[in-house]
This record gives structure tokens, C-alpha cells and sequence, in this order.
């Protein structure tokens, strides 16, 4: 696998907690010493890892963001495959609850997204495999840990895969500014996908053809629309608070 690399305090102890065994290096910048650093100092020789204290320039040239003087180089994050999204489903003991983002190329909102879907409780986030932002520093930043947690799969063919999920009984609920469906008096019950278009263009229109249930989420102010991430944080706890 090819290496990568974690930076920010929280997704570094957050990799410790959740997979150690990706941890191939550990880089500090030196001069650093407060008590989260040396903890995870601490870790790192517990679990054999190697501890190297460099040159805050080195760190600022690998980092996209705010590196917090530590970086973990690591081996590729699992990124699951079409052939995998039977087996997740298989295993679960509820309904399905799905995320599906088509065509998200801010590597900063698929963190987000990732993040969210994991305080949501959704069991896996779907994308493209083209056109869409991998699993990269940045996103696993943003992510805090969530990358680790919640399945993120790449499938070859968006609209073959949401066609083999509507046959499994799972609902397409895509959003679009324009819909006449009030998230608020919508049913986001039962088993579920959410679907969030592309920053700016929204779904694409196979994609929205798919969907069982477009809605919108009613809005105020003077803006006309809101960040992908955002709006699917307020998309899946609406989900969340109907389905509790």
C-alpha cells in the first residue's frame, strides 16, 4: 500500500484509538513538548512506532492545514469497493442507513461529510470513483477519526449501484432546492439513502431520476443555498431524530 500521512492532534490520537496498526512513523516538531504531544509520543514507542522530531518546515510542506507540530506517516486507509457494499449490508441489525455523495470534489467537505455521517450513525458513505475527492490527508483531517470508522466506498458506476440498493428495499431520498418535499414533512424512516449532489451543480441527472423523493430544506435568509456539508449534516439528523 502507499504511504500517507495524518497531521492535527485529534486525527493522530484518533488514529491511535482506532487503528495503531496503520501508524508507520511518527514526525514532531521540535520544541513541542505539551502534555497531548508527549502522550502520543508516549504511544508511538509503546506500540514499536519510530519517533522523529523535525523542522516545523518540514511538516508545513507536507501538511494542507494546520498540522499542530505532529504528523503520523501511515500505510493507505482501507477504501472499500463495490464488491464490499453486499457484505456491510449483510451484517447489519437495522435498517440501512446510507449516505451517498455524487461527485463531491472538495477533499475538505468529504472529510466533513465523513465526519457527520459518523455522529449520524450512517453504516457507510458511498461516492464515484471518478470525479469525486479520495481519502487524502486533508479529508482524514477533517474527518477527526471518522475516516477509520465509517466505510467509505468507491463504486465504478453511481446509477448501476443505486438501482442494486432500490431492488435491496433501500429508499433514495435526494436533495434539490427546487423539490416540493419539506425535509421536515418528509419520512426518513426504514431503510435509507440520503443523496447530496456536487458543490454548485447538485446531482446528476441520472442520479436524480433515481431518487424516490427529492426534498428541500426550507431556508429564510437572503443565501440560496448551503455547503454540501452542512446541509447533509442537517439532512442526517433529521433522519436521526425521526428514526429514534
Amino acid at each position: 500500500m502507499s504511504n500517507d500521512v495524518v497531521y492535527g492532534l485529534h486525527a493522530v490520537q484518533s488514529l491511535f484509538e482506532r487503528s495503531p496498526e496503520r501508524v508507520l512513523e511518527l514526525q514532531v516538531q521540535k520544541g513541542r513538548t505539551d502534555r497531548r504531544i508527549n502522550t502520543l509520543v508516549d504511544q508511538a514507542r509503546d506500540l514499536g512506532v519510530s519517533v522523529r522530531f523535525v523542522d516545523r518546515s518540514r511538516l508545513d510542506a507536507k501538511a494542507d492545514g494546520v498540522h499542530q507540530g505532529i504528523m503520523a506517516r501511515v500505510s493507505a486507509a482501507r477504501v472499500y469497493r463495490e464488491e464490499d457494499l453486499e457484505d456491510i449490508l449483510d451484517r447489519l441489525n437495522e435498517p440501512p442507513f446510507l449516505l451517498i455523495l455524487d461527485g463531491v470534489t472538495d477533499p475538505h467537505n468529504i472529510g466533513a461529510c465523513l465526519r457527520t455521517a459518523d455522529a449520524a450513525g450512517v453504516q457507510g458513505v458511498i461516492v464515484p470513483k471518478d470525479k469525486s475527492a479520495s481519502l487524502n490527508a486533508t479529508a482524514t483531517k477533517v474527518a477527526c477519526g471518522a475516516a477509520d470508522n465509517v466505510p467509505l466506498i468507491q463504486v465504478t458506476n453511481l446509477a448501476r449501484c443505486m438501482e442494486w440498493l432500490k431492488k435491496r428495499g433501500i429508499w433514495m431520498v435526494g436533495t434539490a432546492g427546487e423539490s416540493c418535499g419539506n425535509i421536515y414533512q418528509s419520512d426518513l424512516t426504514g431503510p435509507l439513502a440520503l443523496v447530496m449532489g456536487a458543490e454548485g451543480k447538485g446531482m446528476r441527472r441520472l442520479t436524480r431520476d433515481l431518487c424516490d423523493l427529492l426534498i428541500f430544506i426550507p431556508m429564510t435568509g437572503s443565501v440560496s443555498s448551503l455547503n454540501v456539508s452542512v446541509a447533509t449534516g442537517v439532512c442526517l439528523f433529521e433522519a436521526v431524530r425521526q428514526r429514534q
